[in-house]
């Protein structure tokens, strides 16, 4: 990837730090509906972990604690994520770091991809453990291996980064457009970046470069809006230009 590009990506890679970081009072918040959605089959075969759910909604988290807790010690991993996260994060207990993180692992060896990412990430960004981004990488590529798309996103940063891993612009693109693919908006825009410029084994591609652009800006990319309006008018300038 030439210089240009790769500066592109490492801006965005700022803005997807920023938004990813898990930080302890985020930990609910930033991961209970994709947990939820995506253990939607161990919620249904389980009403106590349902009803635990219906609890916090209620914001009954007393309740909700100790039914997480029961479901988790019955071998829910939709529980035993939700109860780790509660216990992180103090919700109708005091915090508890050392159970907090023995319910999340028990979640992430459960091969719950969301439990794997969030694993990961705490690894990533030294968050209750000592930073080790080699074990972030580790725990990302069991996540991303299940289609998790934030968990797509981070090894793609990673391997743009030389973070945990080698760096690798070829292996970068091939997750980024994996989390592209899945809706990302951030991915959907460097992805767009490497067709736009070509190099590391991506042909370039100015047609394929607007569609992930307008994609990115179709969920509210400012730069990505404006890339799209600059393709647009490149390609329709190039299709005026006849050979003589």
């Amino acid at each position: 990837m030439n210089g240009r590009v790769q500066g592109v990506a490492a801006r965005m890679m700022v803005r997807v730090s920023a938004h990813l970081t898990v930080a302890a009072a985020l930990l609910v918040s930033g991961a209970w509906d994709a947990a939820y959605a995506q253990d939607r089959v161990a919620k249904s075969e389980d009403p106590q972990t349902q009803s635990a759910v219906a609890d916090y909604n209620a914001g009954n988290l007393g309740a909700a604690l100790n039914e997480f807790r029961q479901a988790a010690e019955r071998g829910s991993r939709l529980a035993e994520f939700n109860y780790a996260m509660m216990l992180l994060n103090g919700e109708g207990t005091p915090v508890n770091v050392d159970e907090g993180k023995k319910w999340l692992r028990k979640a992430a060896d459960a091969n719950m991809s969301h439990a794997q990412y969030v694993y990961g990430k705490m690894y990533d960004d030294g968050e209750f453990v000592e930073r080790d981004p080699v074990e972030a990488h580790r725990w990302f590529m069991k996540a991303a291996a299940q289609g998790h798309v934030q968990a797509e996103l981070a090894l793609a940063n990673q391997f743009l980064d030389g973070r945990g891993t080698e760096r690798d612009n070829r292996q970068a693109f091939v997750w980024y457009k994996k989390a592209a693919q899945g809706g990302d908006m951030t991915a959907q825009y460097v992805t767009g970046s490497f067709y736009e410029r070509g190099g590391d084994g991506v042909d370039r591609n100015l047609n394929v470069a607007r569609a992930y652009y307008a994609a990115a800006a179709a969920q509210g990319d400012p730069a990505a809006r404006l890339k799209y309006q600059q393709l647009s008018a490149q390609l329709r300038d190039q299709k005026e230009v006849k050979p003589q």
